[in-house]
């Protein structure tokens, strides 16, 4: 019998990790979600980078002016750059997996589905999206909730 072959993501996703963390899904999850969120003609290149608190603290401070640890930090490329068989860099996430589960613990939440949603949040970002006004934050997190029902994950922003 033949092996299967596995197809390839349209979205390609590299993680490193400056933290050790039990719980940080396995790559073919945040591709799954990558494609949720950006669509399956979406080719492009993300990089996540797994942080402990002090690295997301100085980061958030660095570039948010925010002198706390955060859950997820989203960078555009500074120019465009294709990577990887010519895929565009969508940009690089940020997301620290303390902070991530003690918002899941507080909030009643699974901690897989607060990582998936960390992370369309972040893409979400990535590809224009912010939360900066009432009407912006609307649209985004109406985004983020489809994006996350079509996986089969309940709506993160309803009350536990």
């Amino acid at each position: 019998m033949k092996p299967k072959a596995v197809a390839e993501s349209p979205v390609q996703v590299s993680i490193a990790r400056s933290t050790r963390h039990a719980g940080v899904p396995p790559l073919r999850e945040f591709e799954r979600w990558a494609v949720a969120a950006l669509g399956a003609r979406a080719r492009c290149v993300v990089s996540l980078l797994v942080v402990g608190p002090a690295r997301s603290r100085s980061l958030n401070l660095r570039y948010r002016g925010k002198d706390r640890p955060t859950n997820v930090l989203s960078f555009p490329p500074a120019v465009a750059v294709d990577v990887e068989g010519g895929r565009p860099l969508l940009g690089d996430l940020v997301i620290c997996p303390s902070v991530l589960s003690r918002e899941a613990r507080e909030q009643g939440k699974r901690l897989r589905d607060h990582w998936a949603h960390l992370f369309v949040h972040g893409l979400l970002h990535l590809s224009g999206f912010d939360h900066e006004s009432d009407k912006d934050a609307r649209r985004m997190e109406g985004r983020e909730v489809r994006v996350l029902r079509s996986l089969g994950i309940a709506n993160p922003y309803r009350s536990h």
